[in-house]
């Protein structure tokens, strides 16, 4: 994947919901130019402009924008923070259509908006699996279609595009009169190895984000006690002594809890608190520490020449909650391709707004 240097040709785009511009960045990769985004939080979005100079970044609630028809880009792109995984989203079809005033004020009918007023070439909207089985996607799906929209949607599974990351994201791509499509994988396989293997093993150093935490002599040992692929089980195996006495209480539960990372294959999902171990599988392959910030952006692909704003928690919740931009790079360039090529118009769909009928 490029890192700085953007094709001459490009084609325009707005970022809804942007955060720290995971995804833009794998699109700028592949040769879109970002001239408009929004994003609510203000360290996100400070870390967005840093990294797209030039763009207009709209910082506030995204329901203030006034009007997105001023901006005259080629594909929206962006990730609501939508509710359908919510029990909201579990309702039965019968009563989310009495509850459809409540999902025409959910933040994808923002994103539905904009794509209203823009009418873009191309559309892509992430988030969470979930939410493509939620009673929010299937009205986003009835009027998108309306508006001329042909929508495919799925699963993408990032470590199927060479991001070294177990990681699973819901997509879905709009083309506007013509025929949609997600990519395949590229067969690509990457490992933590090959992402952080080259970074010193003891943090410090200039580089502002491969920093250590403080343990506890106690965190220390129980690190020591956790192999290549384990877990909390083999801690409580090995010194029972030094385990909390919840862990001792409940003798199942989450695998990844306290789970170091292997060299040689992909890592786990990296979340938000990605810096403490009790949240998932983050010890570090071979130092008793977890990842630093500079290994879990690395994990998520973002270059190391990319700016981050905010404090060392915002900054991992940044990274935590990005598209990895490898994976969005693949993403923007299969819709350039479809874009580039000459489809079937697709007929316009008329269907009434009031219905509700409503996949990554």
């Amino acid at each position: 994947m490029p890192e700085n240097n953007i094709p001459r040709k490009c084609f325009t785009m707005i970022d809804l919901f942007a955060g720290a511009g995971g995804l833009s960045h794998g699109f700028r990769m592949a040769g879109f130019l970002p001239i408009f985004a929004v994003e609510f939080d203000k360290d996100a979005a400070e870390s967005y402009r840093a990294n797209n100079p030039g763009t207009e970044v709209f910082i506030d609630d995204i329901h203030k924008v006034i009007s997105f028809g001023c901006f005259k880009a080629d594909i929206i792109i962006g990730g609501p923070p939508c509710q359908g995984f919510s029990p909201l989203g579990k309702m039965s079809t019968q009563d989310a259509r009495r509850d459809e005033h409540q999902l025409m004020n959910s933040l994808c009918m923002e994103f539905l908006r904009a794509v209203r007023e823009v009418r873009p070439s191309a559309f892509v909207m992430e988030n969470v699996p979930e939410f493509l089985r939620s009673a929010e996607f299937d009205l986003f799906g009835r009027l998108v279609r309306a508006e001329g929209y042909d929508i495919r949607f799925g699963v993408l599974k990032a470590e199927e595009f060479g991001v070294p990351q177990r990681r699973r994201r819901g997509f879905t791509v709009g083309i506007l009169n013509g025929l949609s499509s997600l990519p395949q994988p590229t067969g690509e396989i990457a490992t933590v190895r090959e992402a952080i293997g080259d970074l010193p093993l003891e943090p410090g150093g200039s580089d502002p984000l491969h920093i250590a935490r403080n343990p506890t002599q106690k965190s220390l040992e129980r690190y020591s006690q956790i192999p290549p692929g384990g877990n909390r089980f083999d801690l409580m195996k090995a010194r029972p002594d030094i385990c909390p006495r919840c862990w001792l209480e409940k003798k199942t539960g989450s695998t990844d809890v306290f789970g170091r990372l292997e060299w040689d294959k992909p890592a786990l999902t990296i979340r938000t608190e990605f810096f403490k171990p009790e949240k998932g599988r983050y010890l570090h392959p071979q130092a008793d520490r977890p990842i630093t910030h500079r290994e879990a952006a690395r994990l998520q692909t973002f270059p190391d020449t990319y700016v981050f704003k905010g404090s060392k928690i915002e900054i991992a919740k940044q990274i935590g909650n990005a598209v990895p931009p490898k994976l969005a790079y693949y993403v923007a360039l299969h819709v350039k391709h479809l874009l580039e090529i000459e489809t079937p118009v697709m007929p316009r769909l008329e269907v009434e707004y009031s219905s509700l009928s409503a996949e990554k």
